[in-house]
């Protein structure tokens, strides 16, 4: 089996990757679906984040405002209020790459011949590059994450460019992550291209495979 880890920046075009990969044959498992469920109300984590954070981050019925949350962690826009995002990280962060664990383990014991992909914006960032055989990273250019973030959660161009720069600034740079990196999906251009690319690495790492 190989563990391959699936990063990149905000709005970068990690699910779309991370698809194609899937629809090739790979095994894939988002970082940001874990979270989702480790912040449901009686779990560790989501006790922990409301303890931290206060109750202002809730909906009424008690489930978590992911932007309300989002907000609390990175600062209020052109506030300057201080970013507590390494304060929710460290909640967070063990849960999942436990979870992530024992779901490779899982996989590889059901097909030792498996691609088992985590897609995860930050596994530099975390420290988790060394858990994985491989790493590709996606990039694209700052306009196309503004608009594909805008798209994504139906606001203005400058609003969701405010927003980008806000959370990049809580990442690597691509030049870094770039650096790391086993693969490079340059997400800038058509869907061809991207597909074309994403063909390319899942035959490499089929290869290492011998199959």
């Amino acid at each position: 089996m190989l563990k391959v880890g699936l990063t990149g920046g905000i709005a970068s075009g990690k699910t779309v990757i991370g698809e194609m990969l899937v629809a090739l044959g790979a095994q894939l498992i988002q970082a940001d679906q874990i979270s989702h469920e480790l912040m449901q109300p009686g779990q560790p984590v989501y006790e922990e984040v409301v303890r931290k954070f206060g109750s202002g981050i809730l909906n009424a019925d008690g489930t978590v405002n992911r932007p309300r949350l989002a907000e609390a962690a990175f600062g209020r826009p052109g506030e300057g209020t201080s970013s507590r995002v390494a304060e929710l990280n460290r909640i967070v962060h063990p849960a999942v790459i436990r979870r992530q664990d024992d779901w490779m383990e899982e996989i590889g014991r059901r097909d030792g011949q498996a691609i088992a992909i985590v897609e995860a914006a930050l596994i530099l960032e975390a420290g988790a590059a060394k858990r994985f055989d491989r790493l590709i990273v996606v990039t694209c250019s700052e306009e196309q994450r503004v608009q594909r973030f805008a798209a994504r959660l139906r606001v203005d161009l400058e609003t969701a460019r405010q927003e980008v720069k806000r959370r990049m600034a809580a990442q690597l740079p691509d030049e870094e992550k770039i650096k790391a990196a086993d693969f490079v999906v340059d997400n800038s251009g058509s869907l061809d291209s991207t597909q074309a690319q994403v063909r390319q690495i899942y035959q490499q790492l089929r290869k290492e495979l011998g199959g």
